[in-house]
């Protein structure tokens, strides 16, 4: 669920072809880390149904941050929401959620844990498509309560509200629910599966046995280092620590290819499994997600489950406008236009956006991470 570093770019440029194909290559890396905890969120929905067990946080309506000019629905009361001439209802139609991988060190999901993964997932509710937007988790923004650091600070200060409503004033989005689960979630769900078959090499076998130190500890469970290279069936703390090597060539974005491969493996797993074992990996991880969905907001979303299915998915900032540096002596990820960006988010996520250009929020946003960042 970790974020990937990208390279420096400081503005818009005509892409060559193999500039072209290697964005694509990346994209769909990015796609497995995202569809790993898009799955985690469907396995959360069906524990409810099953046990009702889930944790569950209520979120006031009127703790909720839509910038003004954001057409809001979910709950939200319509006479709570200003709309900004000329800005339209461009997201009439969509669901938007945050969705959130923590590195919990205990089964709390809440504040005081800084977020790995931050996800937008924006279900077009008549086709049923998800689109998928990763922040990166290092992106300078205003967290929420309007000091600026990096995103995953947001949750690890206010929780899934503060989170939300970081996501909220910097994209011009309309979030009102969240899903969040820890890395336990993923461990004991490959664990109650039985493990996964995965391909160790040369070079992985060292960081994956380092890695394990640091994740069993974290999590609470005792390891059995991997003693041999090749095709073999690991359990939840090895893969979740193979998940995490960063330190063979490629760096963060063999990560992302790694964690594609674990979930293309628990996906064969589970598609070979029985009721009772997919009922034995509901229970074991109904701790360790958390939601603000009620009861009846979850069944209506599983009612038609079969008919959603994963589009496009790209990162945040976008590629033509990110960049890297220090802040304040921090290395961050920052958005060199930030309105711009926004403004292509929202054209990614939802197409035809009318007239709509981003909010004066975002605007006076963008000003300040420029002032602190130089980009």
């Amino acid at each position: 669920m970790g974020s990937t570093d990208p390279k420096k770019k400081t503005g818009k440029k005509r892409m060559t072809k193999e500039e072209r194909a290697k964005k694509k290559r990346n994209r769909i890396i990015l796609i497995a880390v995202e569809v790993f905890v898009l799955l985690l969120m469907l396995i959360a929905l069906y524990i409810v149904v099953l046990y009702g067990k889930i944790h569950h946080e209520d979120i006031k309506d009127e703790d909720i941050v839509i910038n003004d000019g954001i057409d809001g629905e979910n709950d939200i009361n319509a006479s709570d929401i200003a709309t900004n001439e000329g800005l339209g209802g461009h997201m009439s139609g969509y669901r938007n959620v945050a969705l959130f991988g923590v590195d919990a060190r205990d089964k709390s999901l809440g504040k005081g844990n800084r977020t790995d993964t931050i996800i937008v997932a924006s279900i077009n509710e008549t086709t049923k498509e998800v689109k998928l937007v990763s922040v990166y988790r290092d992106t300078y923004l205003n967290i929420g309560n309007d000091s600026y650091n990096k995103a995953n600070s947001a949750y690890a200060k206010g929780g899934p509200l503060q989170a939300i409503n970081m996501l909220n004033m910097n994209l011009d989005l309309n979030i009102t629910d969240y899903v969040t689960v820890g890395w336990a979630g993923v461990a004991d769900t490959i664990d109650a599966l039985g493990g996964v078959e995965i391909d160790v090499d040369e070079s992985e076998i060292n960081h994956l046995n380092n890695y394990q130190v640091e994740t069993s500890k974290s999590l609470g469970k005792s390891y059995n280092k991997v003693t041999s290279t090749g095709l073999q069936t690991l359990d939840g703390i090895q893969a979740v620590s193979y998940c995490r090597i960063r330190y063979t060539a490629g760096d963060d974005f063999k990560r992302t290819e790694r964690q594609r491969e674990v979930i293309q493996a628990i996906l064969d797993k589970a598609k070979k499994a029985n009721i009772a074992t997919l009922n034995k990996a509901a229970n074991t991880i109904f701790e360790e997600i958390s939601t603000s969905m009620t009861f009846t907001e979850i069944t209506e979303l599983l009612t038609d489950v079969a008919s959603y299915s994963i589009g496009e998915t790209d990162g945040f900032p976008a590629e033509q406008y990110r960049a890297t540096g220090d802040v304040h002596g921090a290395s961050c990820v920052m958005s060199t236009d930030l309105t711009a960006d926004v403004l292509s988010l929202h054209q990614f996520l939802f197409g035809d956006v009318g007239d709509y250009q981003p909010s004066s929020e975002v605007q006076s946003i963008a000003a300040k991470v420029h002032s602190d960042t130089g980009k």
